[in-house]
C-alpha cells in the first residue's frame, strides 16, 4: 500500500511558490491555489454523489481548470479521463459506454452532444453533465468556501486514470493507470533528469496525453517548480519565453518547426537546462541541428501509455542520437524473438518490460490483458527493438508496422533512416503493401524540400547502394507532408489504406 498520490504531490509543492505563469511569464495561480482549488472540485464532485472509482470523463481545453480538476479527482480517489477534443461524436459514444462516467466535464459546445449520448445508454442514465469552457467558466460551479478536502485511501494498485489508446486497428483499449504507477514514474524521471532548485518548465504540450499530462505535468509539481502555461504549441511563443524557463519537452514536429521558423541561438537557451523529447522518433538530422543552433543535445526518451517512462537517455553521459538510450531506474526491459527467447545485444526483436511503471490492465478487457504480459509479469509493448554493447535501446519500428516481403522480416526504420538522409529529402514513412507474389512491397512516401527534384528512381538507387535488395522500396511516392495524430506519430495506418489500391 502506498499513500494517495496527491499526498506524495502535496510533500513536494507545498514549499513552492507559483504553480503557473501566464505567457507572459507572470504568476497566476500558487501552489497554495492548487491545494485550494482541488479541494473545493473534489468537495464539489462528492457531492454529487460521487464515490472512490468512478469514473470522470473530461473533453476541455488546455485551461489552468482543467489541471485542478484532475488533482481533485486524484485526492478524492476517482478515476480521471481525459480525452482528445478532437474526437467526434461516434468515439466520444465509445468511451462514454465503456467506461460508464458518473461525471463528464465538457466543453459548453459539446453539452448538447454529451446529452445525447447519455440519453441513449442505459448505464449512463445517472452520468452527470457539466461545461466549462476555455476561459475556465461554466457549471462546473464550486463553493468556493470548500477549501479542505482529506484525501480518500487508496493502495498502490488503485486506478487513478485511464487513457485509452490510439491503437490503430480495433476499439481503443482503456489502459489503467495506476497512484502506484504514476508515483513510481514520477520520481524515476524526476532523479533521472536532475530536477533542482530554480527550475521553470515550459509547458507547450496538450493535457490529455500522458507527455503533456504526467511528464510535463508531474515532474515540475513534485519539484514546486512553477509552470509558464502555454494553451497549446507556437514556435513564435516558444522562442520568446525559452530564456524564462530551464526545461523544455516537446515532440519532434516541435523541434523541426522551431529550427524552421528562426531565432534558436545559444543565447536564447542561455538560461535552458534540458531539452526533452518523445511520443514519436527523433531524426538524426533533426538531433544534430537543434544543437549545430542552440549548443543543446536533446534528451531522446522512450514511453507509452500504458507504461509511462521506460527509458531515457543519460542527463550526465553520452547522448545517442537514434536510440532512447538505457532503461530508468527501477525498471527491466529485454529484447526477445518470436518464442519469447531474450535475444543478444546487436539483435533486432520485440521489447519487454518490466518494473512498478508498467499498468495494471485494461479497462474491463481481461482476455487482452493476459495476452499482453508474460507469465513473468513483462508487458509486450508490440514495440520492435534492439539493445546496443552499453545498454542503448534503438526503437526500429512497431510489429505492426514491420513488413514481411518474400518470407524475409523488414523494420521500416532502417530503410527510413537511408532515404531521410538525401538532400532534398525532408522525412519518409516506409509501409508494406499488398503484393500478390512477395506478400508485401516495400513502399517509401517521402516529403520534399520545397525546391528539391530528387526522382524515385535516385531514390530507389540510393537504397540499392546502402540495403540488401529485399529491403529495397519497390516503389516511391512523393507527398506534402505525413499523416500525424496530436502528438506527432506517423499514422501509417493511413498511409497503407491511401496507397493499398
Amino acid at each position: 500500500p502506498v499513500m494517495n498520490v496527491y499526498e506524495l504531490f502535496h510533500d513536494r509543492f507545498q514549499r513552492g511558490a507559483d504553480f503557473l505563469r501566464t505567457p507572459d511569464n507572470e504568476a497566476l495561480y500558487s501552489y497554495q491555489d492548487l491545494h485550494r482549488i482541488s479541494a473545493q472540485y473534489a468537495n464539489r464532485f462528492t457531492e454529487l454523489g460521487l464515490q472512490k472509482g468512478d469514473r470522470v470523463i473530461v473533453q476541455t481545453g488546455k485551461t489552468p481548470a482543467f489541471l485542478f480538476i484532475y488533482f481533485a479527482c486524484l485526492r478524492a480517489g476517482l478515476i480521471f479521463l481525459p480525452l482528445n477534443t478532437a474526437y467526434r461524436h461516434d468515439e466520444l459514444a465509445y468511451f462514454a459506454g465503456n467506461a460508464e462516467p458518473s461525471l463528464i466535464v465538457c466543453d459548453p459546445a459539446s453539452e448538447t452532444l454529451f446529452r445525447d449520448i447519455v440519453g441513449s445508454s442505459t448505464e449512463n442514465q445517472r452520468c452527470e453533465i457539466l461545461t466549462l469552457d476555455i476561459n475556465g467558466e461554466g457549471s462546473v460551479i464550486v463553493d468556493r468556501e470548500a477549501t479542505e478536502f482529506t484525501p480518500v485511501d487508496v493502495n498502490d494498485d488503485d486506478v487513478a486514470v485511464i487513457l485509452y489508446t490510439s491503437g490503430t486497428t480495433g476499439q481503443p483499449k482503456g489502459a489503467m493507470i495506476t497512484h502506484g504507477n504514476l508515483a513510481a514514474n514520477g520520481l524515476a524521471l524526476h532523479e533521472a533528469w536532475g530536477w533542482q532548485d530554480g527550475d521553470v518548465m515550459l509547458h507547450a504540450l496538450p493535457v490529455f496525453h500522458i507527455h503533456g499530462l504526467f511528464v510535463a505535468t508531474h515532474l515540475p509539481v513534485l519539484n514546486a517548480s512553477p509552470i509558464i502555461f502555454l494553451n497549446s504549441f507556437d514556435p513564435t511563443e516558444v522562442t520568446r519565453l525559452l530564456p524564462h524557463a530551464t526545461v523544455y519537452m516537446g515532440v519532434p514536429t516541435n523541434y523541426v518547426r522551431l529550427l524552421n521558423h528562426g531565432g534558436l541561438s545559444p543565447e536564447v537557451c542561455g538560461k535552458m537546462r534540458l531539452f526533452t523529447s518523445g511520443s514519436a522518433p527523433l531524426l538524426t538530422q533533426t538531433f544534430e541541428a537543434f544543437t549545430a543552433a542552440t549548443g543543446h543535445e536533446i534528451v531522446e526518451r522512450y514511453g507509452m501509455t500504458e507504461t509511462g517512462m521506460n527509458t531515457s537517455n543519460p542527463l550526465q553521459g553520452k547522448r545517442k542520437p537514434g536510440t532512447v538510450g538505457p532503461v530508468l531506474p527501477g525498471v527491466e526491459a529485454r529484447v526477445v524473438d518470436g518464442e519469447g527467447r531474450e535475444l543478444p545485444d546487436g539483435e533486432t526483436g520485440g521489447l519487454e518490460v518490466r518494473g512498478a511503471n508498467v499498468f495494471r490492465g485494461y479497462w474491463r478487457m481481461p482476455e487482452k490483458t493476459a495476452e499482453e504480459f508474460t507469465p513473468d509479469g513483462y508487458f509486450r509493448t508490440g514495440d520492435q527493438a534492439r539493445r546496443d554493447a552499453d545498454g542503448y535501446i534503438s526503437i526500429v519500428g512497431r510489429s505492426k508496422d514491420m513488413i514481411i516481403t518474400g518470407g524475409l522480416n523488414v523494420y521500416p526504420k532502417e530503410i527510413e533512416s537511408v532515404i531521410d538522409k538525401l538532400p532534398g529529402v525532408v522525412e519518409s514513412a516506409v509501409i508494406g503493401l499488398p503484393h500478390p507474389d512477395f506478400g508485401e512491397a516495400v513502399t517509401a512516401v517521402v516529403v520534399r524540400e520545397a525546391e528539391a527534384s530528387i526522382s524515385e528512381a535516385e531514390i530507389i538507387t540510393a537504397l540499392k547502394n546502402k540495403l540488401a535488395n529485399f529491403k529495397v522500396a519497390k516503389q516511391v511516392y512523393f507527398v506534402g507532408e505525413l499523416p500525424r495524430n496530436t502528438m506527432g506519430k506517423v499514422q501509417k495506418n493511413i498511409l497503407r489504406d491511401t496507397y493499398a489500391g
